[in-house]
């Protein structure tokens, strides 16, 4: 079987060797000719699979992309031509909460602010912004949450724990707006510019604004027009960018006023990463008949920092002590800000160094609370 992966897909030699020949593409810059003897294609998101990149190939059997979003996969090319498709929903959730969380905690850091006292929209509630909203209300913060496709489907939808509201309100009451949904065009629940000028200009002033989700969710020339009238009045929103509109050929302009600017690596943990990877294998293997032979846990390495003790002082307060050891968004920012303009986006991306989630760090003690384990860490067995 011929199989072709983006060469950012990690582990996928490991997984899918089996199976038959790997074969490695740049997966930003490649062509129909080289995708022509592909039986089996496995991208990210960089990758615009439709009916140009496949127009050579008359042999492809499976399709799979290592990510949630779909804008990338034009599905009714890949239905029309009969070629099963699968996607990697969840993979990279916990990672991208992780990043979310850091982000929060260097902005409190940063102007001083207590998470509890805020209220925190997110928008988009799949499974990234149901698991963010779950941590920040473990954490004590108030949170809104925003969904009106699922609200329409849904009717339990939000539950008990959270209220859901319209984005207009939501704008209007949040201290903190974090976003997590797909980039829909058209529809009724178009996504493409949510924050545009007139929804920027219902936030607080000091309403600070994630994004770490699509680019084209939010008009990144409105935000960059509102950034500088407000630094002509000496005023300045935190921002926390990770995704931007036309990537990799970024709005530059607009770094400079991000508390945190960062290359689409948000849901870049090695778990997270290879979670997709092996949701691809597993997907291959059930439409061949086959038993899967591997899983993630045979190829994670071991992590630098392993465990730790919990002693019965633990509290809120200590969390974020305890996730630096892991991960700091700071770190990301910098690296950044240094190699954007020499080394470029891509290569940003490319050479992300290692990251490993909560769970890779064992919390021992008699006292461990369940909320830390809830939050995604592990308890020493």
């Amino acid at each position: 079987m011929r199989i072709f992966a983006d060469e950012n897909m990690p582990l996928v030699q490991q997984f899918f060797s089996d199976l038959g020949l790997v074969t490695l593409f740049d997966g930003r810059n490649v062509t129909a000719e080289q995708l022509s003897e592909a039986e089996v294609l496995l991208v990210r998101s960089v990758t615009q699979v439709d009916q140009v990149l496949l127009q050579t190939n008359s042999d492809l059997t499976f399709v799979g992309t290592a990510t949630i979003g779909l804008e990338h996969i034009d599905q009714s090319y890949l239905a029309k031509r009969q070629i099963p498709f699968t996607n990697a929903p969840g993979c990279n959730a916990q990672s991208v909460v992780e990043y979310v969380l850091s982000s929060l905690w260097f902005l409190a850091e940063r102007y001083q602010w207590q998470l509890q006292q805020k209220t925190i929209g997110v928008v988009g509630v799949g499974n990234i912004g149901s698991r963010l909203a779950k941590s920040l209300k473990l954490l004590g913060a108030k949170v809104l949450v925003c969904d009106p496709l699922r609200q329409q489907q849904e009717p339990s939808f939000p539950g008990p724990d959270f209220e859901a509201v319209d984005f207009n309100s939501l704008c209007q009451q949040v201290d903190i707006i974090s976003f997590h949904t797909p980039l829909q065009r058209d529809g009724d629940f178009a996504t493409e510019h949510l924050l545009n000028a007139k929804t920027l200009a219902m936030l607080k002033p000091d309403c600070a604004i994630i994004n770490a989700a699509r680019g084209g969710i939010i008009d990144n020339k409105a935000l960059l027009a509102e950034a500088e009238a407000l630094a002509e009045q000496g005023k300045k929103r935190p921002l926390v960018l990770d995704v931007w509109e036309d990537e990799p050929d970024i709005l530059m302009a607009l770094v400079p006023y991000a508390d945190i600017a960062s290359a689409h690596i948000a849901g870049h943990s090695i778990e997270g990463k290879a979670r997709g990877t092996e949701m691809l294998y597993l997907a291959l293997c059930q439409q061949l008949g086959l038993q899967p032979k591997h899983s993630l846990a045979d190829f994670l390495a071991s992590p630098a920092i392993e465990k730790v003790q919990i002693t019965p002082s633990f509290g809120v307060p200590d969390v974020q002590n305890l996730a630096k050891l892991l991960y700091d968004v700071s770190r990301d920012d910098a690296t950044f800000r240094h190699s954007l303009t020499d080394k470029g986006f891509d290569w940003i991306r490319k050479n992300y160094p290692a990251r490993r989630e909560f769970s890779s760090l064992q919390l021992s003690g008699t006292a461990v609370p369940n909320w830390l384990l809830q939050l995604g860490f592990s308890q020493e067995q």
